[in-house]
């Protein structure tokens, strides 16, 4: 656990300094491009602790319930915060008809576990326990900060980006100290260094939440079949997620819109944020 913080945190410096990097290449390397490119780090990691579970309740849409609204998911829930000895998240609830769920939040104590409509109606009981158990130990490990912290400083690097490339195309000349290429291919190459790293965090994450969620329930096996079922469901059941939240789900929402092969190499399953459901259920199985 300690190995996979460390490592976490190096990477979420390091795609801070892409932030910061990426300003001064595009303002010639000077102090003013290093200073805002600093604050757009520091506001982007600010924002997303304060406000991420408000931000990812918005993008999905979900809507928080109570346990009158929502009695058997929110016993369910309550009862495996009690077996983690965690305390009760907030519940909610999305509208999307692709099974999935996802986590959010600051702490343990400012957490919020979200299920779709979905995920309700196509899995049974334990498999939705399995699944739920894999957010609840997602908010244990406090990967919702990270994951969010992560999405966030990759939203600003694809914003610096874009900015870039636009200055570039329609204003090349008030780049001084470099060429409108040069900032057209730092506008391109950044967006793709900031997801290679944001899906290097994701991925450790997804195997160590699937690890404690087996332990929680005493067994691997009913969420193995929760993710072959989602994954078969997901294929034809598309779900409208902003980018930098598909992070946070337990299967990535845009796997399926993306699916596309090209030269005989999965693109999608290259650059994904989540490790192959296959090695997942492997290992869940072995456990």
């Amino acid at each position: 656990m300690f190995k996979n913080t460390m490592k976490t945190t190096v990477l979420l410096a390091g795609m801070g300094g892409l932030i910061v990097a990426v300003a001064g290449l595009l303002g010639g390397g000077s102090t003013t491009s290093l200073t805002i490119g600093l604050v757009i780090a520091f506001v982007m990691v600010g924002g997303s602790y304060w406000f991420s579970d408000k931000l990812a309740l918005k993008s999905a849409r979900a809507v928080i319930v109570t346990e009158a609204e929502a009695p058997e998911l929110y016993r369910m829930v309550r009862d495996l915060a009690e077996r983690a000895r965690m305390p009760m998240p907030t519940v909610a609830i999305a509208p999307q008809a692709q099974p999935n769920a996802f986590a959010t939040g600051r702490n343990p104590r400012n957490a919020v576990v979200c299920a779709t409509e979905g995920l309700i109606r196509a899995l049974p009981r334990d498999e939705i326990e399995g699944v739920m158990a894999h957010e609840l130990m997602h908010v244990k490990h406090r990967d919702i900060l990270i994951g969010s912290v992560a999405a966030a400083i990759a939203t600003a690097i694809s914003f610096v980006a874009q900015i870039a490339m636009w200055g570039a195309m329609f204003g090349g000349r008030g780049n001084r100290g470099g060429s409108p290429i040069g900032a057209l291919a730092v506008a391109l190459l950044a967006p793709i260094a900031a997801g290679l790293m944001q899906m290097a965090i994701s991925r450790s994450r997804e195997y160590e939440a699937d690890r404690g969620a087996a332990e929680l329930i005493g067994s691997g096996d009913p969420l193995a079949r929760a993710l072959q079922r989602i994954e078969a469901i997901a294929t034809n059941t598309p779900m409208a997620v902003a980018p930098a939240q598909a992070q946070a789900y337990i299967h990535n929402p845009l796997a399926e819109a993306s699916h596309k092969k090209t030269g005989g190499v999965d693109v999608a399953k290259l650059f994904s944020t989540h490790p192959p459901t296959d090695e997942r259920i492997r290992r869940l199985l072995a456990i």
